[in-house]
């Protein structure tokens, strides 16, 4: 990974990604029944988030372009963005036509975002320097989560059915990055 916290073609995309939360965010809080159409620009927002998402680790790298900055701003940007998307999601969730988040699950799921966050800034402040890793159950986690909030956008009717399988592996995911976590807080302090 190069140094510093260089700005390269993909983390402009990055850039790119967080910029689109605030219209996502305005996009779903300005849904109505009479105006159902937002549902789908905001899939449309949802969808450039996630193309951009592969695109921007694509290019990083294959291009050998990782970067500090590209570490820390990633998976940033995709917290902003499924924050974002449960908590205003489940808001106007009661005028969707067939299903929205449960209040359970929308706490679920973000519960184990924030103690991530936590964690993470808990180690920087410990040993000045942010240690991210990205782990296969992290990465289940994030696509189950995807995949609800594309199913509450396209309202499935099966929807309850993926919100458990996203808890699952939220709790699992989470329980793997507190044990890693601590692993790295145990670290001599260098």
């Amino acid at each position: 990974m190069k140094n510093g916290l260089k700005l390269n073609f993909a983390n402009r995309i990055t850039i790119c990604r967080i910029l689109a939360v605030p219209f996502f965010i305005a996009v779903v809080l300005y849904y109505s029944p009479e105006r159902d159409y937002l549902r789908n620009v905001a899939l449309g927002i949802f969808l450039f988030a996630g193309i951009s998402d592969v695109i921007d680790g694509y290019i990083a790298r294959t291009r050998h372009e990782k970067t500090q900055a590209g570490a820390i701003l990633d998976p940033l940007a995709d917290k902003l963005l499924l924050i974002s998307a449960f908590i205003c999601l489940y808001k106007v969730g009661g005028q969707l036509p067939l299903t929205h988040f449960s209040l359970w699950f929308v706490v679920t799921v973000i519960s184990r975002d924030a103690i991530l966050l936590i964690g993470a800034l808990l180690i920087f402040m410990v040993h000045g320097q942010m240690f991210v890793k990205i782990t296969k159950w992290g990465k289940i986690s994030t696509f189950f989560q995807v995949i609800a909030v594309l199913g509450m956008l396209l309202q499935w009717p099966l929807l309850n059915l993926i919100w458990y399988i996203t808890v699952v592996f939220a709790v699992i995911s989470g329980i793997d990055y507190i044990r890693y976590g601590i692993r790295v807080l145990n670290l001599p302090r260098g």
